[in-house]
């Protein structure tokens, strides 16, 4: 028996196989979740199917915003604890985890690889991979280019909450002429400065690990731990977090 994690994501969903030890991460792949969670989930399975599996060696288990779209799956498990026992399973052991979604941002508290605490941020999209979106839309970016950019700029200041009010803000430092590189660095100052707030609510932890799309951006780690006062740490496969915590929960 091989276990799978589906992770359909708000923006981008993620699919892993884990041997039968659950060990090891034998396959992975992320795509856009699209307009139809349920189409989104289908693709992923025959993604699956192609890697040379049937459906009799498999045990699925889905989480995630669209998780209840995958109809396929022997069961589903809330993302919280997909994150936080796939965190545990990347950083091997105890972490808070910071997951930068692309609609929410959660700081998960881990004793023992399980969840014993959480906090979440899920009114608004400032500082979530949207606000993200949104901005390097409007400066023409994609969002690696994004990333990029702003590793080369030097930080202005963007101070709305608001995603809306910070596009105005974003519009009027590219009529002033303000370079692309300056913006994009502003604009992950921004994100990484309400994510801080977040992790603030909570008592100051001895490890952070990141998870989420933000996590393959040294930049964004970077301005964390400067942030947070504390060496941030990641994986190259953080951002399947969730589909191997689901996996594990087979």
């Amino acid at each position: 028996m091989y276990y799978v994690g589906i992770d359909i994501g708000s923006t981008a969903s993620k699919a892993v196989v884990l041997d039968e030890d659950k060990h090891t991460v034998l396959h992975k792949r992320v795509v856009p979740s699209g307009w139809n969670s349920k189409e989104t989930g289908e693709q992923l399975l025959q993604w699956i199917y192609s890697q040379g599996f049937i459906r009799d060696q498999l045990k699925i288990i889905a989480t995630g915003y669209g998780r209840i779209s995958v109809s396929y799956a022997d069961s589903t498990v809330t993302e919280i604890t997909c994150h936080g026992r796939g965190a545990a399973f990347l950083a091997d052991g105890n972490v808070t985890v910071i997951d930068i979604g692309g609609q929410d941002t959660k700081m998960i508290v881990l004793h023992n690889g399980k969840v014993l605490d959480f906090v979440m941020n899920d009114k608004c999209s400032a500082g979530t991979g949207k606000f993200l979106e949104v901005m390097a839309n409007r400066l023409g970016l994609s969002l690696p280019e994004m990333f990029d950019y702003a590793a080369k700029g030097k930080e202005v200041k963007i101070s709305s909450m608001c995603t809306v009010f910070a596009e105005s803000e974003v519009i009027s430092l590219m009529g002033k002429g303000t370079p692309r590189e300056d913006i994009a660095a502003g604009v992950i100052q921004s994100i990484c400065s309400k994510v801080t707030l977040l992790v603030n609510r909570k008592q100051k932890a001895d490890r952070y690990f990141l998870t989420g799309g933000f996590c393959s951006s040294p930049y964004v780690v970077q301005v964390l731990s400067r942030m947070l006062g504390t060496e941030i740490q990641t994986h190259e496969d953080a951002r399947y977090a969730g589909a191997i915590g689901a996996a594990l929960s087979a």
